[in-house]
């Protein structure tokens, strides 16, 4: 009887110790909304709230879901989306007008943490027509939200990918590619000035499957049983940590070390292309939800991370951005994960069931 009611105290222990961790994490997820088949707004709203996700980021300012999130306590990421950033750059007074509509109408029954002026705005890519008004806009939006008397509560970024940076290996000589400096020296400097953090999407699978020959599968998924990288006396097993640190190397280099990150996008797709199976998100996803409450070589502590995405969306191209979702259209969850709910279904995960049943097995 004893050896039971011992096995029962350590099984509860361990079941309310992953229920804090994660909770204490609060890792967040992005509500990407490019399905045709998706639910409404307060049903994902709701789902969210079921789950214990705590944290939430939205790419445009659609009054469907920011009314739903009203009273939720969700902490939110606002995004004002590329098309909108050089409207915005052109004038205090569009400013100003879209904060009233989309923040100020809103608040303080929603939460809103941040607002991420462009998403991977850059001189490398598409969206390098858009370069020029990317930090003007950033002004011209923390301006307003000052005026609106909310510059106490709500910091103004962006959301960069890993493009702009040149060198990243090792983690600790991270710089900015050396063609991109014109724009993002502005952006950290910026930052470092209004103490706003940078918003970075980091996914570990694209630099995976991109190579493979270079970059081995468990390093990716934070599987790896030794150390892969020794840069000094920082040691690495995972390419998440990596990647972040390179990017806190190149700010530093710039003039940004007292910046932060919040990772904005984060996660493995279950299907479409290489590498993509779902068997490497479970685990992906599962491992990157433990690892945010424990911070990188460079930055210990816990890192504010949002994972990509809330649902597979069937209209995104090409065919393996369909498949990043966390859920179904239909609600069903894809994976066991746990963000901090005591529904068993989602809470526990594959490694504690099995410990429920060898603890079981030996009562």
């Amino acid at each position: 009887m004893a050896t039971t009611q011992i096995a029962v105290i350590v099984l509860l222990g361990l079941l309310v110790a992953t229920h804090i961790h994660i909770t204490e994490a609060q890792v967040g997820v992005c509500y990407g909304m490019m399905g045709n088949n998706l639910p409404s707004h307060s049903e994902v709203i709701q789902l969210y709230k079921s789950r214990n996700i705590g944290r939430l980021r939205l790419y445009d300012p659609n009054h469907g879901a920011l009314n739903a999130l009203r009273g939720s306590n969700i902490e939110v990421i606002l995004g004002l989306p590329n098309v909108d950033v050089k409207h915005i750059a052109s004038g205090m007074e569009h400013a100003r007008w879209w904060v009233q509509k989309n923040v100020k109408d809103f608040w303080p029954d929603v939460k809103i943490k941040y607002i991420a002026v462009g998403n991977e705005i850059s001189p490398v890519t598409g969206t390098s027509s858009l370069t020029s008004f990317q930090v003007p806009a950033l002004v011209n939006i923390y301006k307003a939200i000052g005026e609106a008397g909310l510059g106490n509560n709500i910091k103004v970024s962006t959301s960069v990918d890993m493009t702009l940076i040149g060198n990243s290996y090792p983690p600790s000589q991270g710089s900015f590619r050396n063609d991109v400096r014109w724009f993002t020296d502005p952006i950290v400097g910026f930052l470092r000035d209004t103490r706003a953090p940078l918003l970075v999407n980091i996914y570990p699978y694209f630099s995976y499957s991109g190579n493979p020959g270079q970059i081995s599968l468990p390093y990716a998924l934070f599987t790896a049983p030794n150390v892969v990288v020794q840069d000094g006396s920082r040691q690495y097993r995972n390419l998440f940590d990596a990647m972040l640190d390179s990017v806190y190397a190149a700010m530093e280099r710039t003039g940004g070390g007292s910046v932060g990150i919040v990772v904005s996008e984060s996660g493995w797709p279950s299907a479409g292309a290489f590498g993509a199976t779902t068997d490497n998100a479970a685990t992906y996803l599962r491992n990157l939800i433990r690892h945010a409450k424990e911070g990188s070589p460079r930055k210990p502590g816990p890192i504010e991370t949002y994972i990509f995405a809330m649902f597979d969306e069937n209209n995104k191209n090409p065919e393996l951005e369909k498949h990043f979702g966390l859920f179904s259209p239909n609600k069903q969850p894809k994976y066991n994960l746990n963000f901090g709910v005591s529904e068993r279904v989602w809470d526990i995960s594959a490694e504690t069931n099995s410990t429920t049943s060898s603890l079981i097995s030996e009562m």
